[in-house]
């Protein structure tokens, strides 16, 4: 029942993004905030029809330590599900991203519209630059910006290199870092049409500050949270997630 239920919501997913991918094309001329709120509804809808299709839900802890300023999202990334729940859970944001993913047919459309900082990794320092400049430009008109500091999805029980990019914004910027840890991939795996259901843990860490602060620091400091987050989240456990920042 998991790969006919998880074809189901397959079918479904195609057609809300054929739908959103061209509906995304009339909203060209609208004001940003207003063009991201309707095409945004695409991931929200694909939610619910995850949830009603495979039976896949979520739960979110530490709402609290949501800033009311706008900051940098240092988010783990296991599976395609992060990429929509973030922005059901946080304010408007951009993301940091291949800009592979602008070529994909209606897909692309909708994501182009959203001013994502779509980099070539093959660039190195000007992908970089790119970041950087971008990055700041977002943040000083009040956006969130969504980085998965591993630049790729990790299997559950992995993790991959959190790459510099991310801190060396939140230095220049000064806004602060607010980490997030998830087990999505145990219910969403990378490269497989399989959704089981469940309910996917998402845990929401303090802000790690900033100002004073190396991109090193920052780097480590964010790693270290996600991480030990990580292993309580997969663990099953119901401890305390240790404060840093």
């Amino acid at each position: 029942m998991v790969i006919v239920r998880s074809l189901v919501f397959s079918f479904g997913w195609a057609i809300l993004t054929v739908v959103f991918g061209v509906a995304s094309l009339f909203t060209v001329m609208l004001p940003f905030t207003y063009r991201y709120r309707i095409i945004s509804q695409w991931s929200r809808m694909t939610l619910r029809w995850l949830k009603i299709s495979c039976g896949l839900d979520y739960q979110v802890e530490g709402r609290e330590h949501i800033p009311q300023g706008n900051a940098i999202i240092f988010c783990k990334h296991q599976s395609t599900w992060e990429t929509l729940v973030l922005q059901e859970i946080f304010p408007i944001q951009v993301w940091v991203l291949k800009r592979e993913l602008l070529w994909i047919p209606f897909f692309g459309w909708g994501l182009a519209l959203l001013r994502p900082i779509a980099i070539n990794r093959k660039e190195g320092r000007k992908a970089m630059m790119q970041l950087l400049e971008q990055g700041i430009e977002r943040l000083r008109q009040g956006l969130w910006v969504v980085i998965f500091p591993e630049g790729t999805r990790v299997a559950p029980g992995q993790r991959g290199q959190y790459h510099k990019g991310g801190a060396m914004l939140a230095q220049r910027s000064g806004v602060p870092v607010v980490p997030v840890a998830h087990n999505a991939g145990e219910f969403w795996p990378r490269h497989s049409i399989r959704k089981y259901p469940g309910t996917i843990r998402v845990v929401i860490g303090p802000p790690i500050a900033t100002e004073g602060r190396t991109a090193a620091e920052i780097n480590r400091l964010a790693e270290e949270w996600i991480e030990g987050t990580m292993r309580t989240i997969s663990a099953g456990t119901t401890e305390p997630i240790p404060e840093e920042g």
